[in-house]
């Protein structure tokens, strides 16, 4: 099983901080938030990693560089402007063939185990989404979590409304005969919840969005306080 780890954003929340730095490469409890995600995925035997860039992408691949110190093979998917998630996606399919993947944003943190993303069976989903308790800065959450599925709010499904928390396993059929260029994903992960083709569940562990220079501080001392030991 392949992974795409999304690192193209431009990070303007974080700035000053990202107008020198690609944001997955700020560090917490001593490494960059990129690396604990590689790591992660090669302790669980995914080592074909898909990596895409936009904003700085060249200080990405030069600290990177083709993932061997970290025991994987870093694919580079090099956009030149960011072409928002699912345009990353679809640019990057090339490079991630025709099975299931599993998608990560590079601007999040977790003590989730990824290991049972490799039994994920989509079957005719077309993509399962992890999903979180609604984190302070976002209390509405994003979707709802109803029998071991995704479905918008204006479904008005009985369940617990969760945000998304940047991790799924995705069938590369999501993006069959859609062309490239600028496309966020949401669109296309609630028309497949209108058509219940979305499985879910919950997140176990710790997640941050790492989003501004205050939550990554925070995160930061809290490893390195051994908080999440």
């Amino acid at each position: 099983m392949k992974a795409m780890i999304l690192a193209a954003g431009l990070g303007n929340r974080m700035r000053p901080l990202t107008l020198h730095k690609p944001k997955p490469l700020l560090e917490v409890g001593g490494k960059p938030l990129i690396v604990w995600h590689i790591e992660k995925l090669q302790r669980i035997g995914v080592t074909e990693i898909v990596i895409n860039t936009a904003w700085l992408g060249e200080k990405l691949a030069q600290a990177l560089g083709d993932g061997s110190q970290f025991g994987v093979n870093i694919l580079w998917s090099h956009e030149g402007e960011g072409l928002e998630t699912a345009g990353g996606i679809i640019n990057a399919l090339p490079l991630l063939g025709n099975e299931p993947f599993i998608l990560v944003n590079g601007d999040i943190w977790t003590t989730m185990d990824f290991a049972p993303l490799l039994s994920v069976q989509l079957e005719n989903q077309l993509a399962h989404l992890v999903l979180v308790e609604n984190p302070a800065q976002h209390p509405q959450g994003d979707f709802t979590l109803s029998e071991q599925k995704a479905y918008t709010f204006d479904q008005e499904k009985s369940g617990e409304n969760l945000t998304y928390s940047g991790i799924a396993v995705i069938d590369p059929q999501m993006f069959q005969g859609l062309e490239g260029g600028k496309r966020p994903l949401a669109p296309l992960l609630k028309q497949a919840m209108q058509d219940e083709k979305i499985a879910a569940s919950k997140l176990q562990g710790v997640w941050v969005d790492v989003g501004t220079p205050e939550r990554l501080n925070a995160l930061d001392q809290q490893i390195q306080q051994g908080v999440y030991a």
